[in-house]
């Protein structure tokens, strides 16, 4: 690794700057209710409600975990970068439900779909997650990025960027994270696009990584009987952790409901399905250059997770290299500042304004202050925790979402698509799945105990996406068979809630917020999605 020079210093001067700049304009905002904190005022445009929606997606240790799928043999884990597909579904599908119901939460909209029971759960069961994965895994994964590009200590690389992202969410709320991601968007796609022009020249293009590492390096279908991806599972398990993620997750979804109408926000997901489809050029493509030139003696690194950091060092002229080390920091706290927004609204909102219901707005938007600063806190807290941690288990939470993702998934799909489904059946679907989600994570750390040929040990060691499909299929039976074995719910309650309530009035609505230009855009994006699930086919 290169040292950053005097140059670079200068680049990520001037990004902190601007940075600040565009968060302390925004403070000086009013954000005297919760709608203004939480949603923006709900008056955010579709261009930076798109790249907040991506800039939320792409953490640090997403940047740096792609380039490593890239250099290692991971190739079929691009699938879970081609979700642009599924962006357009939150945008197409489930925003205009979220919208008419007028949510700050996807809990609140379990709670309008089926009971409060489901709404305490998913509040509590999100926070927990956030708190535990989302911001422990990004802080620690941050540090060490900031460690080595920077070269400071890792605990003053990762209290900074923690307490100065915490400064301004919790000053700003909302409006702060959107706008500053939007900025965050542009230097991060600008430093990582200069990364992959500058080193498929060093390698001589796409034919010349082909020549290198051979042409079924680049194939991410592997056989159904393959023990670590088989295609049937791969397709079929991130299809469902997509939509947990893109389309029922409070971390991305709230990015949408801050649009001033649906058509606003409807555009904003079909421009960050746009944006999502970057990845694939601007990280993975990297971590494969980076590989060519260590299998042709060239570069060096000891982990496909130093890949990005080192290719960069190498390959990049001083000042393009300070734009790319202000993108990995940008990546960073983008995703620092979504999360603590998400868990202040779900603390405040979910919790606090359900057991206090006559708290003012003012004293709301405080408590979501105060619940913000707590999670920054507890956050640090956690940094040591991860620092224990191997790498294998850092992998392994990767897999977690295989677990989490289905009940939550059957849920909101079959709540939206089926009004037949009723709140005893939701509710069931998520508690069973949990625990059952919890049994394998159980399970599969305990497998070496088990005795091989039982059912225990069956579950245990099942490959994690075959786990995830019948997983998921396990959760709609349950979800459908309690739901008909109880009352059904009265369609009075569920009007503009599913597909089978909608008036007419909704349906035109609907109608009347999209034209020629939105359908075209998202046929472009489907297009380009099966271009690269044929160009990556190993021929």
């Amino acid at each position: 690794m290169k040292s950053l020079e005097t140059l670079d210093w200068i680049c990520v001067g001037i990004y902190f700057l601007v940075l600040f700049g565009v968060a302390i304009w925004v403070i000086l905002q009013k954000n005297n209710t919760t709608e203004d904190y939480f949603l923006a005022g709900r008056n955010i445009g579709w261009f930076v409600v798109g790249a907040s929606i991506f800039a939320s997606n792409i953490g640090s240790e997403h940047v740096v975990g792609l380039a490593g799928a890239g250099a290692s043999d991971k190739i079929p884990m691009l699938i879970y970068e081609i979700h642009a597909w599924i962006v357009l579904f939150l945008g197409w599908v489930f925003l205009p439900f979220y919208a008419r119901s007028g949510v700050f939460t996807m809990p609140e909209f379990l709670e309008k779909r089926f009971s409060a029971k489901s709404r305490w759960f998913l509040s509590i069961v999100s926070l927990i997650a956030y708190i535990l994965t989302k911001i422990s895994v990004t802080i620690y994964a941050g540090g060490v990025v900031v460690a080595s590009l920077l070269g400071i200590n890792f605990w003053v690389g990762a209290l900074s960027t923690v307490i100065l992202t915490g400064l301004y969410t919790v000053l700003g709320g909302m409006r702060a994270v959107v706008y500053t991601e939007t900025l965050q968007t542009v230097v991060l796609v600008l430093g990582a696009a200069a990364l992959t022009y500058i080193g498929l020249n060093e390698v001589g293009g796409w034919e010349g990584m082909k020549i290198t590492l051979g042409p079924e390096y680049f194939n991410m279908w592997r056989p159904s009987t393959d023990p670590d991806f088989p295609w049937p599972s791969l397709v079929i398990t991130s299809t469902i952790v997509g939509i947990w993620y893109w389309c029922t997750d409070q971390y991305i979804v709230q990015r949408a409901l801050t649009a001033k109408n649906l058509k606003e926000g409807r555009r904003g997901t079909i421009w960050g399905a746009l944006l999502k489809l970057l990845p694939v050029f601007l990280f993975l493509v990297p971590g494969i250059v980076a590989l060519t030139l260590k299998t042709r003696g060239e570069l060096h690194w000891d982990s496909p997770d130093q890949a990005f950091p080192v290719l960069m060092s190498n390959l990049l002229p001083s000042g393009l290299r300070g734009l790319v080390a202000a993108g990995l920091l940008a990546a960073l706290m983008s995703s620092l500042a979504s999360v603590f927004n998400s868990c202040s609204t779900l603390f405040t909102v979910d919790i606090y304004k359900k057991v206090r219901p006559n708290t003012n707005e003012e004293k709301l938007v405080k408590i979501g202050r105060i619940a913000t600063f707590i999670v920054v806190i507890l956050g640090i807290l956690w940094i040591p925790i991860m620092q224990n941690i191997s790498g294998v288990l850092y992998e392994y939470l990767q897999k977690v979402q295989a677990y989490i993702a289905p009940p939550i998934t059957a849920v909101f799909l079959l709540g939206i698509f089926y009004k037949r489904i009723n709140a005893q059946g939701a509710f069931y679907t998520l508690i069973i799945g949990s625990i059952i989600g919890g049994l394998r994570i159980t399970f599969e750390l305990m497998s070496e105990r088990f005795t091989p040929g039982t059912l225990v040990h069956t579950i245990a060691t099942m490959n994690f996406l075959t786990f995830g499909a019948w997983f998921f299929l396990f959760c709609v039976a349950l979800a459908i068979g309690v739901s008909f074995a109880t009352t059904a719910q009265s369609k009075e309650a569920l009007a503009g809630l599913t597909f089978g309530t909608l008036s007419k009035k909704d349906k035109s609505e609907n109608e009347n917020s999209y034209n020629w230009k939105d359908i075209v855009l998202s046929i472009i994006v489907l297009v380009i999605v099966a271009w690269v699930m044929l160009f990556f086919n190993g021929k």
